[in-house]
């Protein structure tokens, strides 16, 4: 099977593009950067350098693939409106996969996508999905994926400057957490999984209360007396700001948290759960963090 994934060799498009490969696929991988060229073709799959904004380089990218893997690339601090950017990339992977014939596509999105407000960050994947759903002959998965693990990478230096976890979620709540590698795991079995219509699948690793994750975390780098405490929303923003983020990404950040706190992110995550948990644990990830901790 000819399969196009995007995201170059990022936390997901990498093992995932080693499983297809594996598998015997013949995988073309999508990279702004040419640098990254010899990396792709080490891994056993093709590199397609370009953009994707250039929906001609899109279109001529997936012609002849019978599936493609479609995310929308990190842009936190370089798109001052991220809505508008998903909308845009979610409309040139729509007119690419026209132009070309896809009858196949699986898209990255987030849980909370079902919402159309209240949801800051994840507001764009909504959007995304709208977009990709008026496909009228292709056949989209929408891969909703959890809080992922390495969110939990910005606490490391208010651990270790204040000695506790501080934001306006966690404590008694509860995080349905995800590892790219299992992410990455759904993605490849949905690539080689025939469907007649469109449809939503979740992906989640772990389910634990922030108080449980921080004692995790707090054992794992010898703190285990470490406490997750909730903070309003202007504290969240006003702590933001004042490490340097700019104040509407402060503000986005604040009302995705916010929603997480109130339940309304996870929702239909509940209503919808996937009959299989990942299998990489927060227990797994500690390693990691504790890695991260001692740097």
């Amino acid at each position: 099977m000819k399969v196009i994934v995007t995201g170059s060799l990022g936390n997901i498009s990498q093992p995932l593009t080693k499983e297809l490969v594996q598998k015997g696929h013949e995988v073309t991988v999508i990279s702004s950067k040419p640098e990254k060229k010899k990396d792709i073709e080490a891994l056993g799959a093709a590199a397609a350098i370009g953009l994707m904004e250039d929906v001609d380089f899109l279109t001529t990218t997936f012609t002849g693939a019978e599936v493609v893997y479609c995310m929308t690339p990190p842009t936190l601090f370089t798109e001052p409106d991220r809505v508008a950017y998903y909308k845009k990339i979610g409309n040139n992977y729509a007119q690419a996969i026209q132009r070309a014939g896809i009858k196949r596509a699986i898209h990255l999105s987030s849980y909370g996508a079902d919402l159309d407000k209240g949801t800051g960050l994840i507001l764009g994947a909504h959007h995304g999905e709208v977009i990709l759903n008026e496909l009228r002959e292709t056949v989209v998965t929408h891969i909703r994926p959890a809080y992922f693990y390495y969110n939990l990478f910005s606490f490391v230096d208010m651990i270790k400057g204040q000695g506790f976890i501080a934001a306006n979620y966690g404590g008694e709540d509860k995080i349905v957490m995800v590892s790219p590698i299992d992410i990455a795991a759904v993605i490849a079995e949905e690539i080689t999984t025939p469907s007649i219509r469109n449809k939503v699948r979740y992906v989640a690793s772990d389910e634990l209360t922030g108080n449980e994750i921080a004692g995790i975390l707090g054992a794992a780098i010898g703190k285990p007396d470490l406490k997750w405490m909730v903070i309003t929303d202007q504290q969240m923003q006003s702590g933001l700001e004042a490490s340097g983020i700019p104040a509407t990404l402060a503000a986005d950040f604040v009302e995705m948290f916010a929603s997480l706190h109130s339940g309304a992110l996870s929702k239909d995550y509940y209503l919808n759960k996937p009959a299989v948990m990942g299998k990489v644990k927060l227990t797994d990830f500690v390693k990691e963090f504790a890695g991260a901790f001692k740097q």
